[in-house]
């Protein structure tokens, strides 16, 4: 295969030659879009159509921020939690119709940010800077094969607004501990280039508690002991995130850029832990106390270039991207336990340091083509990716102050991992109600891992490669103007995290610890999906999927009381589920946004040496409305609840939070004022058990989850007039041009 950076900077250079020839050549078809005569004729058009709120593409639901009057004033995230089947909770993780994982793009590219990053850029985005909100729950052969859930992509309004503007946000937010939160986004743009950039801070303390109960019985099912842990953490840390960029109209046809990001979380994490180990009478026989230290800090930077070159005005067009990314955390852990009897007499103190550091390294680029042809188009590219990750693990036990390699937990662990993809894809309308769209994507992976050796064993290492076709298939049949079906089945792939397959032991107290498995092989899932949207308000859909090679958390027993945490393939997961969701105008006052997602799962297989087989099914919804009154006045009550499930061993019992708000348009309507409670009755915590190994272990989560928010957000920058660039399309060529996205 060429190498695929070769094959971009040679499509680079012939687009801009292309274009460079017919820059001076004028449009054969249509009126000249650089002249200012033809911009006085767009003056005297008047649009009055109005896009619907919700509307089902073949592949992809589409959210049209704008349409709902409820979004006015609000930021990104707040959008977001508001579109049919989201979800996002404490921590900024996004789930899609009770799904984790979700790939969440911006403008059709990864944001290579961890939940809570993700979760402070979308806070200072407003929603003003949203056009659409893309919901694929089984994306087309275009995009890359891994992920189970879906992709979310959130498309930002285009050659809007001229000249300089911003927005700056500052918010503070009170639970048992208070917390700060700014950003300030700034952006120039005028008729060839456009400058944007966004800064965010934030700093914050959080605390959870554990409660964790673990009863070990013989394989007569006897009592042998009981382990109590009771467990309060403290979590500080600030977050530094930038986002710089330029966008450069080379011609009429052609725009090259540069985005350039960056972050860094210093954050520091203590934990106390009391344990009591129970005799089977109940009493208890040995107290262990925990104390654990760890001090981290995340930095990441990325850069992107990206080049669109547009050869008609039909839709013919060529993009190119290529993304450099680095990752680097260190790690700093100290560990101290001490056991004592009921007495108060001593066993033992000991105590454990551990260093840390890991460096991440990305390397992507990616060739794409759209041809359009008579109600529809072809789309074919390439990709190629390339990641390093550099890990080491260095522990010591302290004893008498000095410190002493402990080659038992001590690892240097490099990772390699090369994909290679291509694809195909066919979009046609075969009639005025039914359109069909079918692709195919082959991904090539190879992978190996290198364990480094020390004085108490040798190296290891582990190589291998495969190959995967991905095919989807689209059908949209438009029953009326009020009925749509859409059907759609695909294939998917969710390839283990870099971090689970590291083989490193992380403790977070003497008898818990979580290991990676190297070992661990990619899950593959096949998806059926049947949709129907009545009015562009009410979404029906049904779905099947069954996943082969399924990978989760295992817990098992090592020893008398350790219990270890790792990944592997446990088996088979079969998912049946229903969902719905429904906007609702209740009046020019009140919106209301309604989503359930029911979902029946059962999984079998084997798990720390015993099979299993568990099912059980799950429900959860969401609730938001939107109050909208005289005088810029707002509010908001919101929730949602999930009933008992699973969650591979675990079974979780049901949980559910209310939020509600007030906001206020202020200083002529450039700002806003908002105040808000998140989870108000404290129902937002985990609870669960787990049975593995002949032990039964039964826990409750809680977290810092009732908050008091207040922010506010000022908007501010001349905006010049809004006339077409050169390179933007008119009303007319919009209307025979399908998105290519």
């Amino acid at each position: 295969m060429r190498n695929i950076y070769t094959i971009v900077l040679l499509l680079v250079i012939s687009s801009l030659k292309l274009s460079a020839q017919t820059a001076a050549v004028k449009d054969s078809i249509g009126k000249d879009t650089t002249n200012p005569a033809f911009h006085q004729d767009l003056k005297e058009v008047k649009i009055t159509a109005r896009k619907r709120m919700v509307e089902q593409k073949i592949d992809r639901m589409v959210i049209n921020v704008d349409a709902s009057i409820s979004n006015a004033g609000t930021s990104a995230l707040e959008v977001l939690q508001k579109t049919p089947g989201v979800t996002v909770d404490k921590d900024g993780n996004i789930s899609l119709k009770g799904k984790q994982g979700v790939t969440v793009m911006l403008d059709g590219r990864p944001t290579y940010l961890s939940g809570e990053q993700l979760a402070t850029m979308l806070r200072s985005m407003e929603s003003s800077q949203l056009d659409q909100i893309e919901i694929m729950t089984n994306p087309s052969a275009k995009y890359d094969a891994a992920g189970n859930s879906g992709i979310i992509n959130i498309k930002t309004k285009k050659n809007k607004l001229r000249g300089f503007n911003g927005n700056l946000s500052i918010g503070g937010s009170q639970g048992k501990y208070f917390r700060t939160n700014e950003s300030l986004s700034l952006n120039y743009r005028d008729n060839k280039f456009n400058f944007f950039s966004t800064y965010s801070y934030g700093n914050s303390k959080n605390y959870e508690t554990l409660e964790l109960n673990r009863v070990y019985t013989s394989d007569q099912q006897k009592i042998r002991a009981v382990f109590d842990q009771n467990s309060l953490f403290k979590k500080k840390n600030t977050s530094h995130n930038l986002k710089i960029g330029m966008d450069y109209n080379l011609d009429s046809k052609t725009i090259v850029g540069i985005v350039a990001t960056g972050s860094a979380s210093p954050q520091r994490f203590i934990g106390t832990n009391r344990s009591f180990l129970k005799n089977p009478s109940m009493v208890t026989d040995t107290i262990v106390d925990s104390y654990t230290d760890f001090r981290e800090n995340w930095r990441n930077a990325t850069v992107n270039l990206n080049m669109r070159h547009t050869y008609d005005t039909l839709g013919r067009e060529l993009t190119a991207d290529v993304d450099l990314l680095g990752y680097k955390n260190s790690n700093l852990q100290n560990f101290r336990n001490l056991s004592y009897n009921t007495g108060g007499l001593e066993n033992y103190d000991t105590r454990l340091e551990g260093d840390l550091p890991m460096n991440i390294t990305i390397i992507s680029g990616k060739v794409d083509y759209v041809h359009p042809i008579k109600d529809g188009k072809f789309e074919l590219g390439v990709k190629s990716s390339r990641a390093t990750n550099d890990s080491k693990a260095q522990y010591y036990n302290i004893v008498s102050e000095k410190r002493d390699p402990d080659y038992s937990k001590t690892n240097f662990y490099l990772y390699k991992e090369n994909i290679n993809a291509a694809y195909l894809n066919f979009n046609k309308k075969l009639s005025k109600k039914f359109s069909v769209q079918a692709g195919l994507r082959f991904e090539n992976t190879n992978y190996s891992g290198l364990q480094y050796g020390n004085p108490t064993r040798t190296d290891s290492s582990f190589k291998r490669s495969y190959n995967g076709l991905f095919p989807t298939i689209f059908t949209s049949y438009s029953i009326n103007e009020k009925n749509q079906l859409t059907l759609s089945v695909g294939r998917r792939i969710d390839r283990p995290n870099y971090e689970d397959m590291n083989p490193f032991m992380f403790f977070i107290d003497q008898y818990t610890y979580f290991q990676g498995n190297p070992y661990l092989k990619p899950q593959y899932t096949n998806n059926v999906e049947l949709s129907h949207l009545f009015k562009g308000m009410l979404t029906t859909t049904v779905n099947y999927s069954q996943t082969k090679n399924f990978f989760s958390g295992i817990f098992s027993q090592s020893g008398d009381f350790t219990t270890i945490q790792t990944r592997g393939n446990i088996g088979k997961r079969d998912n049946a589920g229903i969902s719905m969701s429904l906007q609702l105008p209740v009046g020019k006052w009140l919106n209301s946004s309604i989503s359930g997602n029911y979902n029946y799962t059962i999984l079998q297989g084997m798990a720390a040496g015993e099979e299993f087989r568990v099912e059980a099914g799950n429900f959860n919804g969401n609730i938001n409305n939107q109050f909208t009154f005289g005088k810029g006045w707002s509010a908001e009550l919101s929730g949602w609840y999930m009933s008992k499930g699973i969650e591979g061993q675990i079974i979780l019992k049901p949980m559910g939070m209310i939020t509600a708000g007030v906001g206020k348009q202020i200083m002529k309507e450039k700002g806003t004022l908002k105040l808000s409670m998140r989870d108000v009755f404290v129902t937002g915590y985990a609870r669960g058990n787990i049975n593995f190994n002949n032990t039964f272990a039964t826990f409750t989560d809680k977290w810092d989850s009732r908050v008091v928010n207040l922010t506010f957000t000022y908007r501010f920058g001349k905006v010049l007039a809004n006339a077409p660039s050169r390179h933007e399309r008119t009303p007319e060529e919009k209307s025979r041009v399908k998105s290519s996205d």
